[in-house]
């Protein structure tokens, strides 16, 4: 058995796959790279057949229809044998020295009774064009280097949320969890991150910058304008995390706690893309999405309605709406996201 299982998601990657994989293949035969090529019209496949044909022990190449990132993490899930699993965006990569301390931890893990349920690293924002890389760590609200459960999770501050590339999961957690992702959806990395959370009882943080998330690319779905595009797809997703979370039935103060911010920020995200778009019909699916969340809880409503973000992407008018896309731009500022 494999100590990791990498999955990597590929839609039309040709130009840039090889400089992901190549990567990880510093894993060598303590890895399998799952390698999903999600019908792909360039030569995605191609590659993906070249790479398992010279390292037929590590590498693995899975064709199907297309069907969109969530079910190509799915289809990788269905292949993976590994003790843990990793997702790789196929334009992102890994660092090399990061990746040899997770996999000696990992390989720590692998007889003991209660193994690390979820295992959380540094990400690099890579953004094309940007002098000085912004590392998002973790080192100042969590243990570093020991075993911890949700107790430890109260300082979250906003910006630091752990996203899909900070996190590596234990497989057998997903399978107990049955996680199945929506086909066709795009910004399914958050349901990834966020529907497993009930499962982890205990979490373990190395201080490395282990992932390296590009940023650029004008056809990228977090490109701002791409993101409004597919705005659609956010909302479906949006929805989705609200249904989970009335229907979690959390009994953990901290975990429930943590979930609904991560829910406040997701909200946030899709209301100020709908205030940043303007138009009549935007400003009304933000309140379908508000009266949505309503209707499903009122007591997670009342919550994320009398919050700082909930008060701000209601501010009337205009002047209002223009106020919140002002701080949403200080924001972007600051914690250097797109």
């Amino acid at each position: 058995m494999k100590l990791l299982s990498i999955i990597v998601p590929c839609y039309n990657s040709q130009d840039y796959m090889e400089r992901c994989i190549t990567s990880l293949l510093v894993g060598g035969e303590a890895v399998e790279i799952i390698i999903v090529n999600d019908g792909s019209k360039d030569e995605t496949a191609a590659i993906a057949d070249r790479f398992a044909s010279h390292f037929p022990s590590i590498v693995k190449a899975v064709h199907q229809e297309n069907g969109g990132h969530g079910q190509a993490i799915n289809t990788g899930l269905a292949h993976a044998s590994g003790e843990y699993i990793k997702v790789v965006d196929s334009d992102d990569w890994v660092d090399a020295n990061a990746y040899q301390e997770i996999l000696a931890f990992l390989a720590s893990q692998t007889n003991l009774a209660e193994p690390v349920d979820m295992l959380i690293s540094n990400y690099v924002y890579e953004k094309q064009g940007a002098k000085r890389k912004k590392v998002i760590e973790y080192t100042s609200f969590l243990p570093t280097n020991q075993l911890f459960s949700w107790d430890a999770t109260k300082r979250f501050p906003v910006g630091k949320y752990l996203l899909m590339h900070s996190v590596i999961y234990r497989r057998q957690l997903l399978i107990d969890h049955t996680l199945q992702l929506p086909k066709h959806t795009f910004y399914v990395d958050n349901l990834y991150v966020f529907e497993p959370l009930p499962m982890v009882k205990n979490m373990y943080y190395l201080n490395v910058d282990f992932y390296r998330y590009y940023i650029g690319r004008e056809d990228q779905s977090v490109n701002e304008k791409v993101m409004i595009g597919r705005i659609d797809q956010q909302l479906a997703v949006n929805r989705r995390m609200v249904h989970y979370y009335s229907d979690a039935k959390l009994t953990d103060d901290s975990l429930q706690a943590y979930m609904l911010k991560y829910l406040e920020i997701i909200t946030t995200i899709s209301s100020i893309l709908l205030i940043r778009e303007g138009s009549k019909e935007s400003l009304q699916k933000k309140e379908a999405l508000w009266q949505y969340i309503r209707q499903q809880d009122e007591q997670l409503y009342r919550k994320l309605r009398r919050g700082l973000f909930g008060v701000g992407v209601h501010l009337p008018g205009r002047l209002g709406r223009k106020t919140v896309v002002g701080c949403y731009k200080l924001a972007q500022k600051m914690y250097g996201f797109n």
